[in-house]
């Protein structure tokens, strides 16, 4: 297959990721001033797995930006889905294993991005009350709920063959 045929279908697939990202993000509560959107953090392991690093990084972003747009999200969207999308796609292409885009999703999103989440909250939001660990504990909720999720779904999905597949199938 050539390989525009393959980018097309990336590109398609990450939009329908990413649609899925926002429209799952009418599911979201407060936890210490961010939005808590566990779809968000489902959708970027599935990302990892079916698409990598790269197209994962888009949908997150795609993601966060229609998000804000709506009213569905806040600046905190950015580091808190892309950290973790792209993580869990750098490990699950180098280690071939979902554990390793679950780990990458879990640290990505609460460790990385609940640090990153800091400036933004305090010098662009203007959050006086946060601090540098401020987030890190309501991602690690978030992204722990959609990651247990995600794991139940892609477990499920590689037991049936289905994960092998629809990889060959994309590309």
């Amino acid at each position: 297959m050539n390989n525009e045929s393959v980018n097309t279908k990336k590109l398609a697939l990450t939009a329908i990721f990413a649609a899925v990202a926002v429209v799952g993000s009418m599911f979201s509560f407060p936890v210490f001033g961010s939005k808590c959107a566990p779809v968000q953090h489902l959708v970027n392991v599935l990302c990892a797995v079916f698409l990598g690093p790269g197209w994962g990084l888009a949908a997150a972003f795609i993601a966060s930006v229609i998000r804000n747009i709506t009213g569905l999200g806040t600046l905190l969207a950015f580091p808190g889905s892309m950290c973790g999308a792209l993580l869990s796609g750098l490990l699950y292409r180098k280690f071939k294993a979902l554990p390793a885009a679950w780990i990458g999703e879990i640290f990505g999103t609460a460790v990385i991005g609940g640090i990153l989440a800091y400036p933004i909250a305090s010098a662009i939001m203007g959050n006086a009350n946060a601090a540098l660990f401020t987030f890190v504990v309501p991602f690690l909720i978030s992204t722990a709920g959609g990651t247990i999720i995600a794991a139940i779904i892609t477990l499920a999905l590689q037991s049936r063959g289905v994960i092998g597949r629809l990889r060959e199938e994309i590309e």
